[in-house]
């Protein structure tokens, strides 16, 4: 552990007397990052702080850092710079570091930004705001970094960024040793949330209007891996359910009022019949499956230390189309990874033809310190990984094209979302997300009321292009929703601590026990 002292968790307020102080979250990296934010606002919340109004100078801004994305570093730091004279002029004022980005670089983050109050890393949110009252008392930088795993994230409070659709996190970590990722020796080995603590948090989402929730997990097909029975002596293993993700599924089926259910992100090589068996079988889980591929090398698969091959993927995507013949099915993939031959692209356009992914998150790779493939030999020249990564994408979008075509005519369902078109301010119109995950782009016109951000409404498609679909004929119908009564207000729900970890799965109300810590690994598997 690095660290000024460890800190206790315990409740921190603001003093009475004191002005509340405004607060800012700032959010890079992917969606367990966006999650954990929403844990840090309502941490503050908590503690008596108050969110900032959009343009304000916050009197505290906390960055929650990614370590992944290329040029993570120099984006932080650069936005920190710009922060150094507003901070000097502002009295007062705090900035906080914290994420991933903070856990790989520790105290060099106030060696290079020595305006900073507060650095803390992945495995202690709940400490933030004590130790930014220690860096006010002691008029000193605070930096802690733990090596494990303090508290799960559900035993913080949260407030939530959406009034109709929630991140539930289901487990930190990952136990893989991907070859290009640094994710687990950040965020530590897996650690599961018992599932009557996942279900008890869901349940809370919905009865304050949520309408969708996705499960999130670094690997989700490798939930139940901490199941451990402690009145069974003669399982000293740490015996697995490996239908523990399934049963989740369909446990989420049963909660009345939840309307949609998405998952991410699953590994090919955990992924099991069960799981698809329940997606198809559970009318509220959504008909979309993301399935990272990474490569369709199967030399570079091997190399990426991915434990899966080719064909298994594609066997795994045929079977998921005979179960749900409209699911739509994305993907991510890395392009020039060191020792990427020609022939190894090709393999790779090879299975992008065959899978038919509604849409894929390309990657030109990077190396990423700290990595195996930082290290390996023939890494590739960068104008070569961008004319592959061109070639991939203009074939990637000839199939989205296609696929998206097909779907002029058709009716679709929306929960309609704020701010998801670029474009809406000029075209007049509002966006929603299908079923499937589809970005549909439609005219709020011949509705009785207004439609709302949360809202659930029925149109046709008439137009069609690679990332989105257009659907500018009359409205079919419109749902007013809780949710959207809730977006009208700008109240967003506020989850209380729920439940611990680990332990055995069961449904119902969650235990009160502590949670064990989580070690460190080398690699990722998402």
């Amino acid at each position: 552990m690095d660290s000024i002292g460890h800190t206790a968790l315990h409740p921190l307020r603001l003093q009475p007397e004191e002005d509340a102080r405004s607060y800012e979250v700032r959010t890079f990296g992917c969606q367990m990052n966006v999650h954990d934010s929403e844990r840090l606002s309502g941490l503050l919340e908590d503690a008596g702080y108050v969110k900032a109004a959009p343009g304000a100078t916050a009197d505290l801004v906390v960055f929650n850092t990614c370590a992944v994305r290329e040029n993570a570093d120099n984006k932080l730091y650069g936005t920190l710079g710009h922060l150094a004279p507003i901070k000097a002029g502002r009295p007062g004022m705090q900035i906080a570091v914290g994420g991933c980005l903070a856990q790989k670089d520790r105290d060099v983050v106030v060696r290079k930004a020595p305006w900073v109050d507060v650095v803390f890393g992945t495995h202690n949110i709940g400490s933030l705001p004590v130790l930014l009252e220690r860096a006010r008392h002691n008029a000193e930088a605070q930096v802690e970094i733990l090596e494990s795993l303090e508290a799960f994230p559900s035993t913080l409070p949260a407030k939530r960024e959406s009034a109709y659709a929630g991140w539930v996190s289901i487990s930190v970590g990952c136990n893989n040793t991907c070859t290009f990722c640094i994710v687990p020796a950040l965020r530590g080995k897996e650690v599961d949330r018992r599932p009557g603590d996942v279900l008890a948090e869901v349940r809370a989402l919905v009865e304050q209007g949520v309408l969708e929730v996705t499960l999130l997990g670094q690997n989700v097909n490798s939930y139940g891996v901490n199941f451990v029975d402690p009145a069974d002596s003669s399982d000293s293993s740490g015996s697995r359910d490996r239908s523990a993700f399934a049963k989740l599924l369909r446990a989420c089926g049963d909660i009345e009022g939840l309307e949609r259910v998405r998952f991410t992100s699953p590994h090919p090589a955990e992924f099991t019949d069960d799981v698809i068996e329940a997606m198809a079988e559970t009318p509220n889980i959504c008909p979309q499956l993301h399935m990272p591929l990474q490569s369709g090398s199967d030399r570079v698969l091997k190399a990426m230390r991915r434990s899966y091959r080719k064909e298994r993927y594609l066997g795994i995507i045929e079977k998921v189309r005979a179960a749900m013949p409209h699911a739509a099915v994305t993907t991510d993939i890395i392009v020039g990874f060191p020792g990427e031959t020609e022939e190894d692209f090709q393999e790779t356009l090879d299975v992008v033809r065959r899978a038919r992914f509604t849409s894929a998150y390309t990657f030109q790779y990077s190396k990423r310190p700290g990595t195996p493939a930082a290290e390996m030999a023939d890494q590739l020249p960068k104008a070569v990984v961008q004319e592959r990564y061109m070639r991939l994408i203009a074939l990637q979008d000839e199939i989205s094209l296609e696929a998206n075509r097909a779907l002029i005519g058709t009716e679709v369902e929306l929960l309609v979302a704020e701010g998801a078109g670029k474009k809406n301010a000029a075209t007049a119109r509002m966006s929603g997300r299908a079923r499937d995950g589809r970005l549909v782009h439609f005219r709020p016109v011949d509705t009785a009321e207004p439609i709302r951000p949360g809202d659930i409404v029925t149109v046709d498609i008439t137009e069609a292009a690679p990332h989105h679909l257009i659907a500018d004929s009359p409205i079919r119908t419109h749902r007013r929703t809780t949710a959207g009564d809730a977006h009208e207000r700008g109240i967003t729900p506020k989850t209380e601590p729920i439940g611990v970890g680990l332990g055995l799965p069961r449904i119902g109300a969650p235990a009160q026990e502590p949670v064990a810590a989580s070690g460190c690994a080398t690699g990722c598997g998402v």
